[in-house]
C-alpha cells in the first residue's frame, strides 16, 4: 500500500503523487493529481507524446506534470517507455490500497472517422490487450505508432491495471491515436473515481494486490 505518498486535507484524502526516475538512457520526474481539473505541463522532447498526455490529462481531469530527458538521438524507445513506467508508478502511488474506487471503466470516443474504445479494471493485475491496425512503416510525423504499446505495457505493468484498447475503425493514424488516448482518459476518469456509497477495496477478496 502507498498510504504514505496521499495527503490529508480534513477528513478528505488528496489523491496525489510525484514520482522521479533516473537511468543511463533518461531522467524523468512527474507529478499526478486524480482529483485536478485537467491542467498539463509534459515536456517529454518527443512532441506527439506530449500531445497524447495532454489529452490524457484533459479528458481525465487529471492534472499531470511530466519532464523527460532521455537519448532521443538515439532512439525514441527509451522515453516513451520510461514515460510509462513513471506514468504508471504515479497512478499506483495516487491510488494508494484503492479503497472506494469505482475500480472498472469504459468508453467509446470518436474522432471524424475514427471509433475507439478502452476498457479498464484497477485489478491490481497487469494485463495489455492492444489492437492498433496501421501497416509496418507508416510514421506519425517521425513518431512510430508501435510506441504506443509500449508506453501502454510499461503503464499496466507499474500501475498494476488491466486494459483492454482497440481502434475500432479509422484512416488517420493520428486520429486513430488521439481517439485512443481520449478513450483511455474517460475510462480511467470513470474507474479512478470515489464511489462514496462503497466502504474498502471493491473486490470480494477484500484486495486488489496482484
Amino acid at each position: 500500500m502507498k498510504e504514505e505518498n496521499r495527503i490529508r486535507t480534513g477528513e478528505s484524502i488528496a489523491r496525489k503523487a510525484s514520482v522521479e526516475r533516473r537511468t543511463k538512457e533518461t531522467f524523468l520526474r512527474g507529478s499526478l493529481d486524480l482529483d485536478g481539473t485537467g491542467v498539463s505541463h509534459i515536456l517529454t522532447g518527443i512532441p506527439f507524446l506530449d500531445h497524447m498526455l495532454d489529452q490524457l490529462s484533459r479528458h481525465g481531469l487529471f492534472d499531470i506534470t511530466l519532464e523527460a530527458k532521455g537519448d532521443l538521438e538515439i532512439d525514441l524507445h527509451h522515453t516513451v517507455e520510461d514515460a510509462g513506467l513513471v506514468l504508471g508508478e504515479l497512478f499506483d502511488q495516487a491510488l494508494g490500497n484503492r479503497n472506494g474506487v469505482h475500480r472498472f471503466g469504459q468508453a467509446r470516443v470518436p474522432l471524424d472517422e475514427t471509433l475507439a474504445e478502452t476498457v479498464v479494471d484497477l485489478s491490481g493485475r497487469p494485463f495489455l490487450v492492444h489492437e492498433f491496425p496501421f501497416e509496418r512503416g507508416e510514421r506519425i510525423g517521425a513518431f512510430d505508432p508501435d510506441l504506443i504499446q509500449d508506453f501502454l505495457q510499461a503503464w499496466v505493468t507499474r500501475s498494476r491495471t488491466t486494459l483492454h484498447t482497440r481502434v475500432i475503425y479509422g484512416r488517420n493514424l493520428h486520429h486513430k491515436s488521439e481517439a485512443l488516448f481520449k478513450s483511455l482518459a474517460r475510462a480511467l476518469r470513470e474507474a479512478t473515481t470515489v464511489d462514496h456509497r462503497r466502504s474498502g477495496v471493491p473486490s470480494t477478496k477484500g484486495t486488489l494486490e496482484a
